[in-house]
């Protein structure tokens, strides 16, 4: 085999795999996001779940793409595992069919009839490829466009497998080559060959296919490839492995639950048919190998190693809970992110719902790390800063991936209550991202309280204690008012922003009369006034994220008006809360002696 031979063979794997592809993706734009909903709504069985999944790897030509969707429905908790284990399953089954297309590059030849030969790669090929040619440059329709895309897809995959039979053709007269086919005799070595081929190539169907070219030479028998297409099904795990990185607790298991699959089918089938053959010796072993015959087989193991693990599913299923523990913290902290799929963006509905989940947790985590600030002041630790800082951090990646979900979503066509929703939702991810960066700088001024051995009097330490009681008010009636929907409680907010705004104002004064007056130092006053304005821009915050809360349920109407309305509206009920805040609070404050810092 010489250097052009080499480049022919890669170059005919390179075809192939670009033809899979593009068949592929033909026949999934076709279907549009049917198979998503079928795949979603219609696996509720274990055998529903198999059945769906062979069907759907057989339109799509690709069990990885079917495993890796499964694997976004488990991350965004939109399918139990036990669904997804059982559509993995399928999916095994169904990337058999790509083999049996491949074989029918195997129908040319001397000999052949004449409708064999219409048949035969170069005829199948060419006939295919005029026909999507055409389709596409007349058609007008998208869908039509994609028909021309998948027969150009299938020719192009045919053209890919025609030369690397070419390519090998000539290895059934190479010594090197045949004795190194007497080392895949060891069945190890040949599933370690198809591993790795399969791995590097991302594709069982390719692999399969360079397999079935091999055959072509004559000179493979069974005793050769039946390891290597034991070592593609593992191999075939690396792409969904990957496509599980980053992914929830449930999208790792449903991604290793692939390898998981694989591993005990090959363990298991190779137990049984080696440990047989062992005793038997079966005189098939040696029968050589074609096309069909690499096909056949290649079905054969998989159908009959599925059938036998699926009555154990719920068994795989409580496998992957044990080998895969959820991290307690990171889920967390980031688990309701991955709700946001992308296929979702299709459903608006569905879309915004998961979009509303999601920023109910990212208020959540908003609220623990301004109460984590908080309690530094009194009680600092590096512990308790670490936590700000990485809540902090995970607030912002929660507001860019849901800033850039609902971009994409306003693209799509929605109803009008959708899309104030959207918009309103953009609001708060980001009032909400401000308060969390508020929270971190308040943890920053305790850490430097506690370096610097700044001390407040007992003045002004109780001046600061009734503002951060305030401030955590208000947080908890906006935050519980903002996460179960609560008007009548977010018409709290306003009267109490008001209270904390008057509050912080005299508290300001205050202080500067101290300054003038010599009882406070420059250092302390200075920590003492960034504390103040962190505080009033967090109930500032807490009123935009109340108006909010109105205008999902009122009319649409701008911030000034929506201001307004939160005063002029329930008109007693704001005169009465004022009151009362007024009375906790402010009063409170008035009362304080001129405190020094």
């Amino acid at each position: 085999m010489n250097i052009s031979d080499i480049v022919m063979l890669l170059g005919g794997v390179a075809m192939f795999l670009f033809g899979m592809s593009l068949m592929g993706d033909g026949l999934k734009k076709v279907a549009g996001n049917k198979l998503e909903l079928i795949l979603y709504r219609l696996s509720s069985t274990p055998l529903r779940g198999i059945l769906l999944g062979l069907g759907v790897t057989a339109v799509i030509q690709s069990s990885s793409a079917t495993s890796v969707m499964v694997v976004g429905f488990a991350n965004s908790a939109m399918m139990k595992l036990r669904q997804a284990i059982s559509v993995i399953m399928g999916a095994v089954v169904g990337t058999s069919i790509t083999g049996w297309v491949i074989a029918l590059s195997g129908l040319s030849g001397e000999g052949a009839s004449a409708a064999l030969e219409l048949l035969s790669t170069e005829s199948l090929s060419a006939m295919v490829a005029i026909a999507g040619i055409l389709i596409r440059m007349i058609a007008k329709k998208k869908s039509l466009i994609h028909v021309g895309d998948i027969l150009m897809g299938f020719a192009v995959l045919m053209f890919g497998m025609k030369s690397m039979s070419s390519a090998v053709s000539g290895l059934r007269e190479d010594p090197a080559f045949l004795s190194m086919l007497t080392s895949f005799n060891h069945p190890l070595l040949g599933i370690l060959i198809g591993i790795v081929i399969t791995a590097i190539l991302q594709s069982a169907s390719a692999s399969v296919g360079i397999l079935q070219a091999l055959s072509s030479t004559g000179v493979i028998s069974l005793n050769e490839a039946l390891p290597i297409i034991l070592g593609i099904a593992v191999g075939a795990s690396v792409p969904v492995l990957i496509s599980g990185m980053g992914s929830s607790t449930e999208g790792k298991r449903a991604a290793f639950s692939y390898l998981v699959i694989e591993l005990i089918r090959v363990i298991l089938f190779a137990a049984i048919f080696y440990g047989l053959n062992a005793f038997l010796h079966f005189s098939f072993m040696h029968t050589i190998m074609n096309m069909f015959s690499v096909a056949l087989v290649n079905t054969l193991f998989r159908v009959s190693t599925v059938a036998l693990l699926a009555p154990f599913i719920p068994l795989l299923e409580k496998l992957m809970t044990v080998l895969i523990r959820p991290n307690p913290e990171d889920e967390e902290e980031t688990g309701d992110m991955n709700r946001l799929e992308e296929r979702f963006l299709a459903y608006p509905t569905l879309a915004v719902e998961q979009t509303s989940l999601t920023i109910s947790r990212m208020a959540q985590l908003t609220q623990k790390a301004l109460s984590i600030a908080i309690g530094l002041l009194t009680d600092y630790s590096d512990k308790g800063l670490e936590s700000v800082v990485k809540l902090e951090a995970v607030v912002d990646r929660y507001e860019d991936k849901i800033g850039s979900y609902l971009m994409k979503l306003t693209g799509r066509e929605m109803t009008d209550t959708q899309n104030r929703a959207v918009s309103q939702y953009l609001r708060a991810i980001t009032d909400l991202e401000r308060i969390s960066d508020h929270a971190l700088n308040i943890a920053e001024r305790a850490q430097e309280i506690m370096e610097k051995k700044i001390t407040f009097s007992e003045k002004g330490d109780r001046e600061m204690a009734n503002l951060k009681d305030a401030i955590n008010r208000i947080v908890e009636i906006t935050f519980n008012s903002f996460q179960t929907n609560d008007v009548e409680s977010a018409f709290r907010v306003e009267p109490l922003e008001q209270v904390i705004d008057r509050i912080c104002r005299r508290m300001k004064e205050k202080h500067a009369q101290r300054l003038q007056k010599g009882k406070c130092t420059i250092a302390n006053g200075y920590v003492f006034n960034d504390l103040i304005s962190e505080f009033e821009r967090v109930s500032d915050h807490c009123s935009n994220i109340a108006i909010v809360i109105v205008e999902l349920t009122d009319n649409a109407m701008d911030v000034h008006e929506m201001s307004g309305l939160l005063q002029q509206q329930h008109q007693h009920h704001y005169d009465e809360y004022f009151e009362e805040y007024t009375s906790l609070y402010l009063k409170k404050a008035d009362r304080a002696p001129e405190a020094s810092t």
